[in-house]
C-alpha cells in the first residue's frame, strides 16, 4: 500500500496554532499550508469581549465566510488533510469553513486539530462535515503546549 500524502493546513492569529501545525507537519511528514485571511485580523478584530468586533460578528453568523488570501496548490494530490485553528466560541473560526468549501474534498480524510485556552473541540468535527461533503471527518484533538513529536507521529500514522 502506498504512503498517504498529507497536508497540514492551519489558521493562526497569535502564532500558537502555527507552532502546533509546524510540529505536526514535521512529525507526520506532511506539507504545510497557512490559511490566511484576505483581510488580516487586527487585535481589535479579535477582541471577543467586544460584541461588535469582527470575530464576534463572524461567529454569530453561521453563514459568514471570511475570504481567504490564497489556495493550497494541488489539493487533489492529498489523501489526508489536517486542519488546524484556535477554538473560537467553542468551535472552528468561520474561515475554516471558507477553506474547506474552497475544495472538492470528496474521498479525503479531514482531521481537525486545535489550540485553546480553555475549551475542547466539542462538536467541531460534526460542524465541519457540512463544509466538506464526501470527506471523512475525524474527531481530531487539541494540540496545546508543546506536543511531543513521537506522540504526534504515532497519531498521524494511526489515521
Amino acid at each position: 500500500m502506498s504512503e498517504k500524502k498529507k497536508l497540514v493546513a492551519y489558521f493562526s492569529c497569535s502564532g500558537v496554532t502555527k507552532a502546533a501545525a509546524e510540529a505536526l507537519a514535521d512529525a507526520a511528514g506532511a506539507e504545510l499550508f497557512e490559511i490566511q485571511p484576505a483581510v488580516p485580523y487586527t487585535r481589535k478584530d479579535l477582541d471577543w469581549m467586544d460584541k461588535k468586533s469582527r470575530s464576534t460578528l463572524e461567529m454569530k453568523d453561521p453563514a459568514a465566510r471570511p475570504e481567504i488570501a490564497g489556495k493550497a496548490a494541488n489539493m487533489e494530490a492529498y489523501d489526508v488533510v489536517f486542519v488546524g485553528f484556535p477554538i473560537w466560541w467553542y468551535t472552528a473560526p468561520r474561515i475554516i469553513q471558507t477553506f474547506l468549501e474552497s475544495y472538492d474534498l470528496h474521498g479525503k480524510t479531514v482531521i481537525p486539530f486545535a489550540t485553546s485556552g480553555g475549551s475542547g473541540l466539542g462538536d467541531t468535527a460534526k460542524a465541519l462535515q457540512a463544509s466538506c461533503p464526501g470527506a471523512k471527518v475525524l474527531e481530531g484533538r487539541l494540540l496545546n503546549g508543546r506536543p511531543d513529536r513521537k506522540a504526534l507521529a504515532e497519531w498521524a500514522e494511526s489515521l
